[in-house]
């Protein structure tokens, strides 16, 4: 396989290629995650089953949305490629060590892309994937049909297919459907907005790993408050861009049960726990 990557990578480039050190950064699941480098070039690769081809293939087009739509520091993707057992995709090498976070620079990075408003549908023109579960983008017209439908009532249906039922799908999709605002301008979002999506190079804001599609902004947001919550600063600058709604509190919790059913599907566990509580909450 590494060979193929070497023959992609100078296909790409348009110059001889061999890398001369590799070394394993992290696995997540399937997924193993290597720098590889010579004396002018290094390069961040995925390599996973040959099934992943279709998901690295989302992710490049996710990737050059965000450089398309933002200024956040986004890794080139330089190829993606199969062999006979495994996918790759090689991505542009950002360093993020010895970087000073610029959270204020990142929430008005975040809020500039979220008012670009140049997509009248909700969803995307393809499906994508968040880690190894699909991601539905059917387009819609309807911010409330879209997201009921493609994003809790799908992942609701992944859980009744393992024999885990947390609530009637059907009415509880017509339910968020009504609770859900009527009045959406789409954005461009980056789909899985969390600490550990975001770095810096220097002090310059990167993301990665997006699964973008259009719809609500403050589905960001509020997938970002579900995990490691981010620094003042962040909200600070996303504020000074564009101010955060009030009274949001349900909506909140709407969007947050997104990933968790995510996670629920993904991890099991004390995640399934999680997403019948909020399913409880939101039921009141």
């Amino acid at each position: 396989m590494w060979n193929m990557v070497n023959q992609q990578i100078s296909s790409a480039l348009h110059s001889d290629f061999e890398f001369t050190d590799k070394k394993q950064l992290a696995s997540h699941n399937k997924e193993k995650l290597y720098k590889i480098c010579d004396d002018k070039h290094a390069y961040l690769v995925k390599v996973d089953r040959l099934t992943a081809l279709e998901r690295f293939e989302a992710q490049a087009h996710s990737l050059d949305l965000l450089t398309r739509d933002s200024d956040f520091m986004i890794g080139d993707t330089i190829t993606i490629g199969s062999s006979l057992d495994f996918s790759f995709m090689v991505l542009e090498w950002l360093d993020t060590q010895q970087s000073t976070p610029n959270w204020h620079d990142c929430g008005t990075l975040l809020a500039k892309m979220h008012q670009r408003h140049e997509q009248e549908m909700f969803g995307l023109e393809h499906d994508n994937y968040i880690q190894q579960l699909l991601q539905p983008n059917q387009w819609h017209k309807k911010w409330e049909t879209f997201f009921a439908e493609d994003r809790i009532g799908w992942q609701l249906q992944l859980l009744a297919e393992k024999g885990i039922m947390l609530v009637n799908i059907d009415e509880f999709v017509t339910l968020i459907k009504t609770l859900l605002p009527h009045h959406v301008q789409p954005s461009l979002l980056h789909g899985h907005f969390w600490s550990g999506n975001i770095a810096f190079n220097q002090d310059k804001p990167c993301l990665f790993n997006p699964a973008c599609y259009y719809g609500d902004s403050e589905v960001d947001i509020a997938m970002a408050e579900l995990y490691t919550p981010l620094p003042e600063a962040f909200y600070s600058g996303y504020n000074t861009v564009k101010p955060a709604k009030q009274e949001r509190t349900l909506k909140k919790a709407i969007y947050q049960l997104y990933p968790l059913l995510l996670s629920a599907n993904l991890f099991a566990g004390d995640y399934l726990y999680q997403a019948k509580q909020r399913i409880q909450e939101i039921l009141k």
